[in-house]
């Protein structure tokens, strides 16, 4: 993938997709199509067809899709499922039609069986039931990855899937309803901080354990995977630090600075009771994470407190 080489980033609104695009710039990439408002709507066919004609991307990252944490999962899965079912079946069939050198396909870790051998190995795709909280968007994953090896199946394409570790990072979603388990956690304990609570309600017993990917390593590996991987089968990327939700709201509580209680409430769901990543094959080739997790959590704990004070200013404007 040389420098100058038309690269589209489908989803560059998402978490991943601003991250990709960040660290394509950062590392020189200076053709990059469809930004200033002019990337399709992922879910219109028409829309979508009509862009990959004009631009003609030679490399696609496929980033797109809406996603959410178990509270999202349960409430919209129609929604997620569709959204995502959707926008990537436009996006490789377009890659394919308008002759795309590569395309790279961002999965998901919750594809893996609920009760998935640990640490979770491409091999275990589809050989068990999958965890019921996020079944659909699941379902429309493991679609997006087996789409991408059909077409190289059938017509020889360039499609890789990764599938990544829990991502986390700036420009994350962290309203209520919609956040993952990180950005949920920031904006609970910073809220709990300015209110003086003594106390914050977390969902779930706090065993099940995670592994996390800083989403600006992440889209590194992302890079590196465009550029150096060829494998039929899915690539892993884990970022080597796993943790029980327990231990992640006592590192968050501290990164936020609150001094309350955490409480533990069992009678909401955990959602898999276990989620880590066999990367041996990445690291292998070279690729490790750059970040350190605690610094990574005080880098997206000040984008939030950035994006929540430029969300306020307009309203104090107003107010004057």
């Amino acid at each position: 993938m040389e420098k100058g080489y038309r690269i589209f980033v489908a989803g560059r609104q998402t978490l991943m997709g601003a991250a990709l695009l960040r660290e394509l710039e950062r590392q020189g990439y200076t053709h990059l199509v469809g930004g200033s408002g002019n990337e399709p709507e992922l879910t219109d066919a028409d829309a979508v067809g009509k862009f990959f004609e004009r631009t003609r991307p030679e490399f696609v990252f496929m980033a797109g899709g809406k996603s959410g944490g178990i509270g999202a999962n349960r409430k919209y899965p129609a929604e997620l499922m569709l959204d995502n079912l959707l926008g990537e079946c436009h996006v490789i069939q377009n890659g394919y039609r308008w002759g795309a050198k590569k395309l790279l396909y961002l999965a998901s870790s919750c594809s893996y069986p609920r009760l998935c051998p640990q640490p979770m190995r491409v091999e275990s795709l589809l050989t068990g039931p999958l965890e019921p909280t996020s079944e659909a968007y699941a379902v429309a994953k493991i679609a997006g990855i087996k789409l991408c090896e059909a077409f190289r199946q059938q017509y020889g394409a360039s499609f890789v899937s990764v599938i990544p570790a829990n991502p986390f990072g700036p420009g994350d979603d962290f309203r209520p309803e919609e956040a993952h388990v990180i950005a949920a956690l920031i904006r609970r304990l910073h809220e709990a901080k300015g209110r003086g609570q003594e106390s914050v309600e977390i969902w779930g017993t706090g065993n099940p354990r995670r592994e996390f990917v800083f989403a600006d390593d992440l889209a590194d590996a992302c890079i590196f995977v465009m550029n150096k991987y060829e494998g039929t089968e899915p690539i892993n990327v884990g970022g080597g630090m796993d943790l029980s939700i327990r231990e992640l709201a006592v590192m968050i509580r501290d990164v936020v600075g609150y001094r309350g209680e955490l409480r533990f409430d069992s009678t909401k769901p955990d959602g898999m009771p276990c989620k880590m990543l066999e990367s041996t094959r990445l690291h292998e080739m070279g690729w490790r994470a750059r970040t350190p997790f605690r610094s990574a959590l005080a880098a997206t704990y000040e984008w939030f407190l950035k994006a929540e004070q430029e969300r306020a200013s307009p309203a104090q404007c107003a107010k004057r």
